[in-house]
């Protein structure tokens, strides 16, 4: 750039005599605690120094160096336009998290202090489903804590699901490892099928790389302590798992399909998991789409950790603890009809299903029916942006006609 202005100025009709650039002014934008002054000090920059390429660069550095600032932008400007010798630096910084405190100078009543406190983010916990009813809580988090990206989260809830947890959450698109997650965590609910207290501790880890936003490979491992039924377990977990998401918007998806396959050895066992679903676009904003799940855990696996039939889940018009079994086989064939613009913040809609679903049992489990069983029915969805809610009305061909309300606060 200094080589194109010092051509111009020597071809320039008004005879201009090429000048080492230097600085003119010197701009501070952002500050609210430190003083102009100070900040040009800590630059250690000066009215008419010598101006080159790296002169804003250097500048960066030596106030990222104090510490004192979360982001520091530095600019060159031109102060005139008839004399490119003559520059203007600019400083932008932000200080961060700030307060008004009050003074006892009447002259100046406040001044701008840091916040010294920890940046803490809040999320809210409310979610429902037929299986555990209605939990609610929050999820508290400090960010940028291993870097950028970053986050170290308490989940506390209460309700069907109690929680309590340390996680943390690093994210790297650009590095082989995309997604880093883990904690440990206590999680307490009743078992739908046998109504007894589930007792969980997990320590536990995740690693995910992303081929790109649609395809995943994730592989988790962990250390888990069970009570259930009087009886206490203490097993190692580790798994794979593979998703391909085409889907721009799950909420509501269209002319997208999403396949997950996954694999976990566990308390002596494995289990396999497979979930493929299809979505087309039909006339207007109508969507028909399939899906088809199946779900094999080995017979020694304990009996908490089976496949449960019925629900939102897999079979709706049957209750969400009607059995268990060893293996799980569902399919359904649902058309969406979205009622509201997909422009709108909050969209409304409704949905007509038909469920079929079998578990088959092995000699443990000698009460379970395995044949197929069909439920079919109608519901009312909504979703605004962080926000879920479906419900729906199904019948149980040999069952009964129930009414299932799942929902989530998700981000």
């Amino acid at each position: 750039m200094w080589l194109v202005l010092a051509a111009l100025a020597l071809t320039s009709p008004y005879g201009l005599v090429l000048q080492t650039p230097r600085i003119a002014e010197i701009q501070v934008h952002g500050n609210l605690v430190t003083s102009d002054d100070e900040i040009r000090r800590l630059a250690d920059v000066q009215i008419g120094a010598p101006v080159d390429e790296d002169t804003a660069d250097q500048i960066s550095e030596r106030l990222r160096a104090t510490k004192k600032f979360e982001r520091v932008q530095v600019l060159k400007r031109f102060a005139s336009i008839t004399d490119p010798s003559q520059i203007v630096i600019v400083i932008i910084v932000d200080e961060g998290r700030v307060k008004i405190t009050r003074t006892t100078d009447p002259d100046h009543p406040y001044r701008a202090v840091k916040n010294r406190w920890p940046r803490l983010m809040y999320q809210p916990i409310l979610s429902r489903d037929d299986r555990y009813g209605t939990t609610y809580g929050a999820r508290i988090a400090l960010t940028d804590v291993f870097g950028k990206d970053s986050r170290l989260m308490m989940p506390l809830a209460w309700g069907g699901e109690k929680q309590a947890g340390l996680e943390f959450d690093k994210t790297d698109t650009e590095g082989v490892l995309s997604r880093v997650r883990g904690g440990l965590d206590w999680t307490n609910r009743a078992h739908p099928v046998f109504q007894e207290t589930e007792n969980r501790v997990e320590a536990w880890v995740r690693a995910e790389h992303w081929f790109r936003p649609q395809v995943r490979v994730g592989v988790t491992g962990g250390l888990q302590r069970e009570s259930f039924a009087g009886a206490t377990d203490l097993f190692p977990r580790v798994g794979g798992d593979v998703v391909v998401d085409t889907r721009v918007d799950p909420a509501v998806p269209r002319n997208a399909v999403y396949g997950r396959a996954a694999v976990t050895h566990l308390a002596g066992g494995q289990q396999t998991e497979l979930d493929g679903r299809g979505y087309v676009g039909l006339v207007g904003q109508l969507v028909f789409g399939v899906r088809a799940q199946w779900t094999g855990v080995s017979p020694t696996v304990p009996a908490y950790l089976k496949p449960i039939f019925g629900g939102t889940a897999n079979v709706r018009g049957f209750s969400a603890g009607t059995t268990i079994g060893d293996t799980l086989t569902a399919t359904s064939a649902e058309l969406l009809l979205p009622i509201t613009s997909p422009l709108h913040l909050a969209r409304l809609g409704v949905s007509a299903f038909t469920d079929a679903g079998a578990i088959s049992c092995g000699a443990e489990l000698p009460g379970c029916n395995q044949s197929w069983r069909h439920g079919y029915g109608g519901s009312v969805w909504v979703t605004a942006t962080v926000i879920r809610l479906n419900i729906a009305v199904a019948h149980g061909i040999g069952s009964s006609t129930r009414v299932h309300v799942d929902g989530d606060i998700s981000f």
